[in-house]
């Protein structure tokens, strides 16, 4: 027992200094965050997916958690070895040590004062390990045998280890808490001023949202879905912001971001869709994006014809891989600034970051973008493709059934809504139709859209004369006529496929 505290606190102490250590050098440097990037990037792709397929948003928070209770069990490993031989516990801070400066030194984006939080980590350890055995009373006494210590040393042992576990709390958290006070652009994001957009401006036809569903056709931008690499959120000053566009291109060129400001404005609604998104996920929304077009900025620079694809990077060292030809056929492809009235939110990008209508986000929606080079996919090879995804593809026609929930219960007489969404971007959702146990396939009514960049909302009143379970599927068909894909395939490589249904009760 008496090893199992001594090795819990040393390793709470370690992680709260270095929490605070990270105040003084950035957020991506703290000893957790570090190992958890490092963590990314050596965990193969086939877990990846099933990891996000199964938790989706929730992976980071996850990856957290399991981390610090590694490291707990560790110290607690740790702690019995050092009452046994305290060297044995000076190896083990080390290693401590040596792995978090291992992991932020080669983590993507890195910076050589990332290391600095993880050696302050273990320094605190190895002085909170020490501190701890000698008021155990040093290495002479075993870990199962605490009743040998005076009732004076127990007492100090004690108040040193609440000391200790206080240390380690206020360090830790408010660490964290100092981290985002130093680091957060909330007050600099809140004094962009986004200009208004150039040109015609898209009109949103009326009954665009039937109301039905219970998922608003427009997404707040607080429930658009999250899905990329980073631990902890970027925290980019706009004003240090710098988007560097280079490669095969006769020239290169630098942007800060009054530059994007300064420069025509387009404002669209697009639906973006990750391509973990299983039959029926939730991991599609749909946003207002303001930002300028991406192909333009391209033909000034020239791009070369054969440099097929724009590899991509983010603050945090994502590399996506969009096709340029997606970007400069005339879709509406943007350095977006702006979602939903409002200057990016900085879980999705701010200051700047790329949309482009059509494509999953793996290819194409790139977060807090600093790099764009023009090259070729035989010669670059971004990251999700890296761990198993497909180099180029497009998004499945997909439809979901959102009311009524799977397993509702329903009475026979009374009318109900079946309501979902349907999205082919770019292409357009021309049908949906629904069936209903065994019966015939019936046409449902569809909402007007302002584009095919936009899922389309549908709906089908259903008045149940008997009882019994029902099951319920839909299926919808494309702006050229091309049904939706009703093989069932998992998300993996290129997107999943099959129809959405669900299963309800109706009652007399």
């Amino acid at each position: 027992m008496l090893g199992s505290v001594v090795g819990l606190l040393t390793a709470g102490v370690g992680l709260g200094v270095g929490e605070l250590a990270a105040v003084f050098v950035r957020p991506e440097a703290s000893p957790v965050i570090a190992v958890g990037n490092r963590v990314i990037t050596l965990t193969p792709g086939s877990v990846k997916r099933n990891a996000i397929e199964s938790v989706g948003s929730n992976d980071k928070a996850l990856l957290i958690s399991g981390i610090i209770i590694i490291v707990a069990l560790y110290g607690l490993l740790v702690g019995k070895l050092a009452l046994r031989d305290i060297r044995y516990g000076f190896v083990g801070v080390a290693v401590f040590g040596a792995i978090g400066v291992y992991c932020a030194i080669t983590a993507d984006a890195s910076r050589g004062t990332d290391v600095i939080p993880s050696i302050v980590a273990a320094i605190g350890a190895a002085a909170a390990l020490w501190l701890l055995v000698f008021m155990a009373g040093g290495d002479q006494r075993k870990a199962s045998e605490p009743a040998e210590m005076s009732g004076t040393d127990r007492r100090h042992f004690l108040q040193g280890s609440a000391a200790l576990a206080g240390l380690a709390a206020v360090a830790g958290f408010g660490g964290r808490i100092a981290q985002h006070a130093r680091f957060s652009v909330a007050g600099k994001r809140a004094k962009v001023a986004l200009p208004a957009p150039t040109g015609v401006a898209e009109v949103v036809p009326a009954g665009v949202d039937l109301g039905k569903s219970g998922v608003p056709w427009a997404t707040p931008s607080s429930k658009f879905y999250r899905i990329d690499r980073a631990l902890t959120v970027p925290q980019i000053d706009p004003n240090e912001w710098r988007l560097k566009i280079h490669g095969m291109l006769d020239h290169p060129m630098t942007l800060r971001f009054e530059d994007v400001l300064s420069r025509p404005l387009i404002e669209r609604w697009i639906t973006l869709c990750c391509v973990s998104n299983e039959v029926g996920g939730s991991l599609v929304s749909n946003a207002l994006f303001r930002g300028t077009r991406l192909a333009d900025l391209l033909r000034e620079a020239g791009i070369h014809p054969d440099a097929d694809q724009l590899l991509m990077t983010g603050y945090e060292g994502t590399t996506i891989g969009a096709p340029t030809a997606a970007v400069m056929d005339g879709r509406d492809a943007m350095l977006a600034i702006g979602m939903n009235k409002d200057p990016l939110p900085t879980a999705h990008g701010f200051p700047v970051r790329v949309v482009v209508p059509g494509l999953y986000g793996y290819v194409s929606a790139c977060k807090w973008v600093v790099d764009i080079k023009a090259t070729t996919f035989r010669k670059d090879f971004a990251y999700w493709v890296q761990n198993g995804w497909d180099q180029q593809t497009d998004i499945n026609l997909a439809s979901r059934i959102d009311r009524p929930h799977s397993g509702a219960n329903l009475s026979t007489g009374e009318t109900v809504s079946i309501a979902g969404v349907a999205w082919d971007q770019h292409v357009g959702v021309s049908k949906v139709e629904v069936q209903i146990g065994d019966g015939d396939w019936q046409v449902a009514r569809l909402a007007p859209v302002p584009s095919t960049d936009t899922w389309r909302q549908w709906v089908l009143p259903w008045t149940p004369e008997t009882s019994g379970s029902y099951r319920i599927r839909v299926r919808a068909t494309d702006a050229k006529g091309t049904p939706q894909q009703t093989n069932a395939a998992p998300p993996g490589p290129a997107g999943s496929t099959g129809l959405h249904a669900i299963t309800v009760q109706v009652t007399a």
